[in-house]
């Protein structure tokens, strides 16, 4: 396997791995240039996302009883971390034993988030093939934080337009419900009988259809105790096949649904 970071972002810019024929396949979305990335910078394509990553209901929050404004950049809601969030710093990186290092100080105020944040994120690419993404961050204030990867991931190598062959299990039995606008509403809901059901493999494009708007959901995973499973994703034809494991009691599988072919 082959794994490629950019300092731009902290973005994952290829996955290189061998199909079942043995021929080397790069299976996440990404750009030629910088120059690409910058113009998509709205789609996420690869980037770590903070201080927040999903929304925030109408740019703000209340914490110890002090109200925070933060820019609204999805709507009436703030996406992402903000109009400038993680995904747009230049991360300063550090060659480690088995991967790559990258620190960022995000200052106090910075896109209406209190505190000065000093996050360390740690890439390793393990001799088993497998990727392990750890973050840290350290705040001299109270702050919401909440860090991930928004890496797009298609196991035919491009070969396939769309993901809907794709077979993914989620082990989930329930996710949370969202409004119109994808803000939480509180409510869990179980996954039995539904479109959301994905406790047994099943292809993406089976029931995409009746999801309004496509897959973009928190799913709560089940018998979260230290590093668990949550997820697998298989390509029939290319062989490939990805688990995913996250000390996290949730996991947001997005289908891909804002990306229209423009970029």
């Amino acid at each position: 396997m082959q794994l490629k970071i950019l300092n731009y972002g902290g973005l994952i810019n290829c996955i290189s791995v061998p199909d079942r024929t043995g021929n080397f396949r790069n299976v996440v979305l990404g750009f030629e240039t910088i120059e690409g990335y910058i113009q998509g910078k709205s789609s996420y394509i690869g980037s770590l996302v903070g201080r927040y990553a999903n929304r925030i209901a109408e740019g703000r929050f209340v914490l110890n009883g002090q109200t925070y404004s933060l820019p609204a950049n999805n709507g009436r809601n703030c996406l992402h971390g903000g109009t400038k969030g993680f995904d747009q710093y230049i991360w300063k990186t550090e060659e480690t034993i088995d991967g790559l290092r990258l620190r960022i100080t995000s200052p106090d105020g910075d896109q209406g988030f209190p505190g000065n944040l000093q996050v360390e994120v740690n890439y390793v690419l393990s001799d088993d093939n497998s990727i392990r993404i750890m973050y840290r961050a350290i705040t001299d204030k109270p702050t919401p934080v909440n860090l991930t990867n928004h890496v797009y991931l298609n196991l035919s190598g491009g070969a396939d337009d769309t993901i809907l062959e794709h077979e993914l299990h989620i082990n989930a039995d329930s996710f949370t419900e969202t409004d119109n606008e994808q803000i939480p509403t509180g409510r869990i809901i179980p996954v039995s009988a539904s479109p959301m059901d994905f406790t047994a493999s099943k292809k993406i494009g089976q029931d995409i259809n009746s999801v309004h708007g496509g897959f973009d959901h928190n799913w709560i995973l089940n018998n979260q105790k230290g590093i668990t499973h949550a997820a697998t994703l298989y390509h029939e034809k290319s062989g490939i096949t990805m688990h995913v494991k996250t000390t996290e009691p949730g996991i947001q599988f997005y289908s891909g649904n804002f990306l229209d072919g423009t970029l």
